[in-house]
C-alpha cells in the first residue's frame, strides 16, 4: 500500500468524519445482496479506499489501494456514469474484460461522486463474486442518491474546514491589530513625549528668538503627531479591536466643555466661538470622550466654516436627553459628501495646509455610538449644525 500524499489523506479523513457512511455501505450490501461495498478516491493515477464494508474477505481496508488501471472505476471517472453489471458471465460489454477475471467478481456497480463545483472526487461501489440484480431503476436510484448525499456531505465538511481556516486566520488578525495597536500606543507614544518634554524644557531655557522659534515648530509639530496618533489608536480600537472603551461617571459635564471651548480659543483667537450652555442635571458618560468628540466638531468648524462667522455651541439637558451642538456658517455640505461624513478617513473637499486624517468626524460618531446616543448632521444654506443627542443616564450599548 501506497502511503497517501497530503491531499488523499485529506479525502480519507473527509469520508471518515462522515457518520453516515458506514450505515449507507451496510444498507447498499443489504439491499443488494452484495458483499463488498465501499467509497473510493479516484484519480487519473490511483484508486484508494476511503471507508470499506467486506464481507467477502475481498481484503481491501481503508487507505487500500488498487492499480486505477485495472478498475472499472477509471472508466466511472472518465465517462461520469455508472457502470452496473448483474452477471458478467452473461454480460455481452464485460464477459471478456480483464477486470472482472482478475478481481473475480460476477456482479458490480460503480457510481460516480461527483463535488458541487464539479470536480470528480470518486466512486461508489460494490462488488460480489455471485450475480446480483442490480440494474434496476430502484438499486441504481438508490446507488446515485447515496452518491449525492456523500458529495454534499463532502462539500459540507470542506466549507466547515475553511471556516476554522478563516477563524484561525481572524485570530492571528486579531493578535495582529493588538500588536498594532501596543506600537502606536507604546513604541510610538512614549519617544513623542520625550520629544514634547525637550522642547518644553528649551522653551525654558535662555536661547536666541531663531532657536525659539525652531523650538515651538518642533512642539506644534510634536502635539499635531500625539493628535494623530490619538485618533488613529481610537480608529483602531473602535474599527478593528471592538469599540471604543469608556469610562463613565455622573458627573457635571459643563466644566469639561467650556474647557475645550476655552483651549479652541487660544488656538484659534481669530475665530469668534459662542456657547449656550445650560445643563440642568449631571449627564452619565465620559467626560473625556465628550470633550474629544467638541474638540473634533469645533476643529471641523473652523476648518470648514465661514471665517467672518461666529460658531456655536449648545449645550442642554432636558427630559433625560443630553444635547450638544456645532453651529457655524458658510458653503452647506453637498448631499454627496453628508452621505460619508462619518466613513473612516473620508474628509471631503480639503483645503489647503489643512491637517489631520480625516478620522475626527468618525471618531465623534464612535464616541455617541458608545455611550447610546447619535451624531447627526444637518447643512443648509444658512448653517450648518452637528448635533449629539444622548441619555443623561448612561447606556448598556
Amino acid at each position: 500500500m501506497l502511503n497517501p500524499d497530503p491531499e488523499v489523506r485529506a479525502a480519507l479523513d473527509a469520508v471518515r468524519r462522515i457518520d453516515a457512511v458506514p450505515t449507507i455501505l451496510e444498507v447498499l450490501c443489504r439491499s443488494t445482496g452484495m458483499g463488498f461495498a465501499a467509497i473510493a478516491r479516484v484519480t487519473e493515477e490511483r484508486w484508494i479506499a476511503c471507508s470499506v464494508r467486506d464481507e467477502i474477505a475481498f481484503g481491501l481496508v481503508p487507505g487500500g489501494e488498487l492499480r486505477v488501471a485495472t478498475t472499472l472505476c477509471r472508466e466511472v471517472r472518465q465517462n461520469r456514469e455508472t457502470i452496473a453489471i448483474d452477471n458478467v458471465s452473461k454480460d455481452t460489454e464485460y464477459c471478456g474484460h480483464p477486470t472482472p477475471a482478475m478481481y473475480a467478481f460476477e456482479s458490480y456497480v460503480s457510481t460516480p461522486i461527483i463535488l458541487k463545483d464539479g470536480t470528480f472526487f470518486g466512486t461508489l461501489c460494490a462488488i460480489d463474486p455471485r450475480p446480483a440484480i442490480v440494474k434496476t431503476p430502484e438499486t441504481l436510484g438508490m446507488f446515485k442518491l447515496f452518491a449525492e448525499l456523500i458529495s454534499m456531505h463532502l462539500d459540507a465538511m470542506e466549507r466547515l474546514d475553511s471556516s476554522e481556516a478563516s477563524l484561525v486566520e481572524e485570530r492571528k488578525s486579531a493578535e495582529l491589530r493588538e500588536q498594532f495597536i501596543a506600537v502606536l500606543g507604546h513604541d510610538l507614544r512614549n519617544p513623542l513625549s520625550a520629544i514634547l518634554g525637550y522642547a518644553d524644557l528649551l522653551v525654558s531655557m535662555p536661547i536666541s528668538d531663531k532657536a525659539a522659534q525652531a523650538v515651538g515648530r518642533i512642539a506644534r509639530s510634536g502635539r499635531r503627531m500625539s493628535a494623530l496618533i490619538d485618533d488613529v489608536l481610537d480608529f483602531a480600537r473602535g474599527r478593528l479591536g471592538g469599540g471604543l472603551a469608556l469610562s463613565l461617571d455622573t458627573q457635571p459635564i459643563e466644566a469639561t466643555l467650556q474647557h475645550v471651548v476655552a483651549e479652541l480659543r487660544v488656538s484659534f483667537p481669530e475665530r469668534t466661538i459662542d456657547t449656550d450652555i445650560v445643563m440642568r442635571e449631571p449627564v452619565k458618560c465620559d467626560g473625556a470622550r465628550i470633550g474629544q468628540l467638541l474638540s473634533n466638531l469645533l476643529a471641523n468648524a473652523v476648518s470648514h466654516g465661514a471665517a467672518g462667522e461666529a460658531i456655536l455651541v449648545r449645550a442642554s439637558t432636558e427630559g433625560g436627553t443630553f444635547r450638544l451642538s456645532v453651529s457655524n456658517g458658510g458653503e452647506p455640505i453637498p448631499s454627496s459628501t453628508l452621505e460619508r461624513l462619518f466613513h473612516p478617513f473620508y474628509r471631503g473637499a480639503v483645503r489647503q495646509n489643512q491637517q489631520g486624517l480625516g478620522l475626527g468626524l468618525y471618531i465623534s460618531s464612535e464616541i455617541a455610538r458608545a455611550h447610546g446616543g447619535t451624531l447627526d448632521v444637518v447643512s443648509t444654506s444658512d448653517e450648518t449644525r452637528f448635533t449629539l443627542q444622548m441619555p443623561v443616564a448612561g447606556s448598556d450599548v
